[in-house]
């Protein structure tokens, strides 16, 4: 009987701490957030400056490090109907200079008849950048000589020139030869025929 008393009394004291510690910590009201009441203002954005769009008929126009294909690297890319900042113009026009971060100096210059120039057509000629200089690679002496290639010097065969030809010598004294016509043989073996054909007859009678 005792102990049910006891355990009694402890979960009194313990319900009565915990109501201690309830009236000490009150719950705080929950605030409500106050609706503003007048017009909340609108971001209205500067006017942009020139600018280029490249045009529809290109996949992509190429970003050079200056103007001139030729002279200065590829930077980079403008998609079709991709728009960036105009900066400049080349001195002879062909070329347009943009605003291209990501590279040293956020420039480029894009061809200008592959882009179409918008919100102003006057720009300022730009000097084009210095040309890139290409680094010559040296070669390592000491391997220079491991990959030469040795050359055994060989001996030329011997050239014997040929003998000189010889000239036939004609002799001046040189006898014509006499040749009897043919014509008067023919006719000496025709009277001879006739001959013997005669004295057959003859000796026939």
């Amino acid at each position: 009987m005792m102990r049910l008393l006891w355990r009694m009394a402890l979960i009194i004291v313990l319900l009565l701490g915990m109501a201690a510690l309830a009236l000490c910590y009150p719950i705080a009201p929950i605030a409500q957030a106050q609706q503003p009441t007048g017009s909340i203002p609108t971001v209205t954005s500067t006017p942009r400056g020139p600018y280029i769009v490249v045009n529809l008929d290109v996949d992509f126009v190429n970003v050079r490090a200056g103007p001139n294909e030729y002279l200065y690297p590829r930077i980079g890319i403008l998609v079709r109907g991709q728009s960036a900042p105009a900066l400049g113009r080349s001195a002879d026009g062909a070329w347009i200079q943009v605003y291209y971060p990501g590279v040293p100096g956020s420039r480029g210059w894009v061809y200008a008849p592959n882009v179409r120039l918008v919100s102003g057509a006057f720009l300022p000629i730009v000097e084009a950048p210095p040309t890139p200089t290409l680094a010559v690679p040296t070669i390592n002496p000491t391997l220079e000589v491991v990959y030469q290639i040795q050359e055994t010097p060989t001996r030329l065969p011997t050239f014997t020139p040929p003998a000189p030809p010889e000239n036939p010598v004609f002799s001046e004294n040189i006898q014509p030869v006499t040749r009897i016509p043919m014509g008067l043989i023919v006719m000496a073996l025709g009277f001879l025929g006739m001959f013997i054909g005669v004295a057959s007859f003859l000796r026939g009678r």
